[in-house]
This record gives C-alpha cells, sequence and structure tokens, in this order.
C-alpha cells in the first residue's frame, strides 16, 4: 500500500488558516436570520437580478420596464412586516385600524414610518443603521432569486397565492398575524398581501438600462409602497406591481418592513 507523506502539525495548521482565508465561511447565507433589537431578519445577498417585468407577463402596468439591477451590498430585512407590538415598543400611541400585537401596524404614513426608525436607530447599541429598503432592495428581497410572477411560482389560476398571502380573496376583511403565511426562498413571509410596504424611493419611471444599487430619483412627490394588502386583488400581489402615494398618506392599509444595513 502506497503511503502519502503528512506535512508537520505546524505546517498542516498554516495551510487549514490559508485556505479559510481565502474562503468566505463567516459571511451569511441567503435567507440566514438574526435578531436585532427584538426584531427578526433574514439575510439578503449581494447580486444581480431583473427587475420589472417582461412584455409578456399576464396583467403587467405599463410602469414595470424591466432592466437590469445589481445590488453591491447584502443587507438584513425584517423577517416580517413591523407588527404592533415592535411599533409600541418605541411609540405610544398605535394608528391601526386593525388591533392584534402580532398583527403588522397598519395605518401607517411613509413620514410615521421615519419617526419609528429615528427612535429605533437612536435605542439600538447594535452599531447598525436601519432604514426603509429601496425599492430595487425589496423586489430583489421578494424575488429571493425567482423570475416568476409571485415568489412561489406563475400561478395563472391564483391558486397557490391563499397559502402564501392574505389578499381579498382570503382576508376576511381584516389583517392577520405575520408569519401564519409560506416563507420565499430567503424566509421572507407577508411579502404579498396583509398590509402594502413603504419604500425609501420617490415614485418615477425605471430607467431603461441596467443600474447598481438605484435609490430612486433626488426628489419627487410621492413614494413607494409594495407587496399589495389585504384588500388586493392576486394580480396586485406580483413581484413587480407598484404602487405609490404621498409621503403623509396614511390610506390604503400601508406598513412597512425595514432594513438593517450589514456591519
Amino acid at each position: 500500500m502506497k503511503h502519502i507523506a503528512m506535512p508537520s502539525v505546524p505546517l498542516a495548521c498554516a495551510i487549514a488558516l490559508t485556505l479559510l482565508a481565502g474562503c468566505p465561511t463567516g459571511d451569511p447565507q441567503p435567507g440566514q436570520s438574526r435578531t436585532f433589537n427584538g426584531i427578526k431578519f433574514q439575510w439578503c445577498p449581494p447580486g444581480t437580478f431583473a427587475m420589472g417585468s417582461p412584455a409578456m407577463e399576464t396583467v403587467r402596468n405599463d410602469d414595470e420596464t424591466l432592466h437590469t439591477v445589481n445590488i453591491t451590498k447584502g443587507f438584513w430585512m425584517s423577517t416580517t412586516e413591523i407588527t404592533q407590538a415592535q411599533w409600541k415598543s418605541l411609540i405610544a400611541t398605535n394608528p391601526s385600524f386593525y388591533n392584534g400585537n402580532n398583527n403588522p401596524v397598519d395605518n401607517i404614513s411613509w413620514n410615521a414610518a421615519q419617526d419609528f426608525l429615528v427612535l429605533l436607530n437612536a435605542s439600538s447599541d447594535d452599531g447598525g443603521t436601519y432604514r426603509l429598503p429601496t425599492e430595487a432592495e425589496w423586489e430583489y428581497a421578494y424575488r429571493a432569486d425567482t423570475v416568476t410572477r409571485f415568489y412561489w411560482g406563475d400561478d395563472p389560476s391564483y391558486t397557490a397565492i391563499r397559502a402564501n398571502a392574505w389578499f381579498i380573496d382570503n382576508c376576511n376583511d381584516v389583517t392577520h398575524r405575520v408569519g401564519t403565511k409560506a416563507a420565499n426562498d430567503w424566509g421572507l413571509r407577508d411579502m404579498s398581501g396583509n398590509v402594502s410596504e413603504w419604500c425609501q424611493d420617490y415614485y418615477a419611471a425605471y430607467p431603461a438600462g441596467p443600474v447598481t444599487d438605484p435609490t430612486g430619483p433626488a426628489t419627487g412627490t410621492t413614494r413607494v409602497f409594495r407587496g399589495g394588502e389585504l384588500f388586493s386583488l392576486a394580480k396586485n400581489c406580483r413581484a413587480a406591481t407598484r404602487s405609490h402615494g404621498a409621503p403623509d398618506d396614511n390610506a390604503g392599509n400601508s406598513g412597512f418592513r425595514i432594513v438593517r444595513e450589514a456591519d
């Protein structure tokens, strides 16, 4: 039998350390969970995706121009929409129409979401920065490496949506406890339905060509919200569907989820 000479223990350790140095074993994996300030988050890795919808997508809208987006920095996205309990941990008054500590906070304007974030960042001691997702980050996280109309598939007959979202056909006219519907491939829940979710960006037409880490226009009159809500038709819970409203508008059963920037 042929014997293979093994390196000495110090040399073996040096080789192992060299290999580890070149391997990002400490990086979070896509969909890895972590809790910061009592809020559970999922890791969304850097990557490139097609934002918007192809011309042949059923019931698409004119403002969903398909374009390539490069996300260069990974980020933590809250697993669910911010709940009423999480809201009340920082703000005494609860504006929600639908009561329930574990239901999403609703009836929230873009400005009110910013108030929450100011308090969260001021009270946090974990070194992270919390904010609303950009519209590109939101759609990237929703899709989680999928290219279909919904993160669970194209669902042409709108039958699978019932297992994935609270929407007009199954909500019974109320919001529901977060996290009770199926997760996408990165562990995010309620990206479709329940409440619509504010993004950081002003609303505007998409660029025609590829972009890197877009944050939307510098000025505007309305802000983007995404994901549909409890009274949305199924078609308006698609990955590419866009909506927008005035920053002080708290109508439309709107809520939000947040991003924690990577360390």
